[in-house]
């Protein structure tokens, strides 16, 4: 890991970004402190289903919601958290 002040990283973004894309961490810090890091990017991966899949197979669990309540999007009562549970 790499740390570099606020005002060297102005100066040598370039070399820290190829630093970073190689997989390097660079901390940036100001007056000694650390303020942010420079990570490599990762790409959005989404859900995967397939997995999902596997993983209800493998514990048995035919549906994933049993039922729906009518009211499921119905706003709460105002003193919801106020009443006992029952």
């Amino acid at each position: 890991m790499t740390i570099v002040s606020i005002k060297d990283a102005k100066n040598r973004l370039t070399e820290l970004a190829r630093r970073v894309e190689k997989g390097e961490t660079v901390t940036v810090t100001r007056n000694g402190k650390p303020v942010l890091d420079l990570i490599p990017h990762r790409g959005h991966q989404g859900l995967n289903f397939k997995a999902g899949e596997a993983y209800l197979r493998k514990h048995g669990v035919k549906q994933v919601f049993a039922r729906v309540a009518e009211d499921f999007d119905e706003p709460l009562p105002a003193n919801f958290l106020l009443r006992r549970l029952p």
